[in-house]
């Protein structure tokens, strides 16, 4: 049996007249994300620690931010088709543990619905998926509320 992990790295700032749309859901909050995609800054984390170990790829390559059929697409999308094609290798989920990093707004009372949501969207169960929430203690872009960034690690096998 193969056994591969992967790591995925995402940022974006915040912008004024965008929802806030985290980890396949809609945060409460008075600013969004800026992007091309609706700016997913955990699933776009996901789909590189998806991607990176099965294909060898990131997601710029398979989902490049000048291509206008991904203009504010719904990054729940992009990440289906990033497990339909990490399939495709023959690759399972095992499993995907992820960080989402800023000082606001406060992520507790949504990780469950993220969890699901996107546990769902990768067909894989919800207990395979662990999203967690920090701070920079003030430091960096993120400390400043300039924006949000997430970390993600997925273990992939080879079936």
């Amino acid at each position: 049996m193969k056994i591969k992990t992967g790591i995925g790295i995402d940022a974006h700032r915040f912008c004024e007249n965008r929802p806030l749309i985290v980890g396949g859901i809609k945060i409460d909050f008075e600013f969004g994300l800026l992007g091309h995609s609706d700016a997913d800054v955990l699933i776009h984390a996901i789909i590189d620690s998806l991607v990176g170990p099965a294909l060898g790829k990131d997601i710029g390559q398979i989902f490049p931010d000048n291509d206008d059929r991904f203009k504010n697409i719904d990054s729940k999308v992009l990440l289906k088709e990033s497990v339909r094609l990490i399939k495709e290798k023959n690759y399972q989920i095992s499993h995907v543990d992820a960080e989402i990093i800023g000082e606001k707004p406060k992520f507790k009372s949504y990780i469950h619905l993220m969890r699901e949501t996107l546990a769902q969207t990768m067909e894989i169960d919800i207990d395979d998926i662990t999203i967690k929430a920090t701070t920079t203690e003030k430091m960096g872009f993120t400390g400043r509320g300039e924006g949000l960034a997430a970390i993600a690690v997925s273990t992939l096998v080879k079936l």
